[in-house]
């Protein structure tokens, strides 16, 4: 169910995608960084489609980037682009002038958010629509490039070129305002999808809480032991861990099971592991082959000193 979820999302980012280059952005002749950019110069000066020029080097970029980046990545990629480029074939004769009538910047923040949104909605579903993804992850496979900077590089190069083409330092500024608005949107909804909270909940009734949560909104619960300064009694505390859309069911079981509840809320850069978002960083062969080392030396030890700190909650 979960697939079929995250697949109904991808094609739908995809269309806003395909409907805010096609309705607002291509009917200015402006450029836009990424392949779907790159395509649209040949469109201005040849009348080539972008769909088809789109779709043709994402088959031959995916062919020559195999090896490297997987099957995996291969698959997600020719079903996001297929997709991508079918919409685009659709949508673009549709369009023979921008929707909002003379006012080009209009033109650029509508098909810019609408762009951005797309694309945030495809990263967070774990999609790819192609394109310039393909060459930012052979890259990252192969030098110490990061993804962001190999965009960055690619999307200036690709806009300021668009200069070359019609002489116009206007339409190159637009490209540029069309760059940021989009990075931004989608930073913005990746973002928002990941953020997280972190609840401490003070309750007697502690332990029907933590059982709601398991059961009902589906996360785990750390079991704190502290004591009351001002009483100098025990208390149990319930430490919870949910994503901030997630932030009312908790609310909303707890002010249920117990009125009087004392619960801290806060938010948190980051969790990761268990449930949430994977570390990704990018070790070095030396440093992986040391923490190996260790694991194997950890592993031939009958007593492990670690095992005498109890530095962890009691996980209920």
């Amino acid at each position: 169910m979960g697939d079929a979820k995250d697949y109904v999302v991808i094609f739908f980012g995809l269309f806003l995608y395909a409907f805010g280059f096609s309705a607002f952005i291509v009917q200015e002749k402006l450029v836009m960084g990424g392949l779907t950019g790159f395509c649209s110069l040949f469109y201005y000066k040849f009348g080539i489609p972008v769909a088809v020029m789109n779709y043709t080097l994402n088959v031959i970029m995916l062919c020559c980037a195999y090896k490297v980046v997987g099957k995996t990545f291969v698959i997600r990629t020719v079903v996001g682009a297929t997709v991508l480029n079918l919409m685009l074939a659709i949508l673009q004769p549709c369009f023979s002038a921008p929707l909002v009538h003379q006012q080009t910047f209009m033109n650029v923040i509508i098909g810019s958010i609408l762009c951005g949104i797309g694309i945030g909605l495809v990263f967070v579903h774990n999609g790819s629509s192609g394109g310039t993804d393909i060459i930012a992850a052979m890259a990252s496979k192969k030098t110490n490039v990061t993804v962001g900077r190999m965009f960055l590089y690619m999307d200036f190069c690709i806009i300021s070129s668009s200069y070359l083409l019609f002489h116009d330092i206007n339409k190159v500024v637009y490209g540029f305002v069309i760059l940021v608005i989009m990075s931004f949107v989608t930073d913005l909804v990746i973002n928002s999808n990941r953020q997280a909270v972190q609840f401490i909940i003070f309750s007697k009734k502690w332990e029907d809480i933590a059982n709601a949560v398991n059961n009902e909104a589906g996360r785990g619960c750390t079991l704190l032991h502290g004591t009351g300064w001002y009483t100098k009694r025990d208390v149990k505390m319930l430490m919870v861990m949910c994503r901030k859309i997630e932030a009312v069911t908790i609310f909303r079981i707890v002010k249920t099971i117990d009125r009087d509840a004392l619960i801290v809320q806060s938010n948190v850069n980051g969790v990761y592991g268990n449930g949430f978002d994977e570390v990704k960083v990018k070790l070095s062969k030396h440093k992986a082959l040391h923490k190996d080392d260790i694991a194997t030396v950890h592993e031939d030890d009958e007593h492990n000193p670690a095992d005498d700190l109890n530095l962890k909650g009691e996980d209920e």
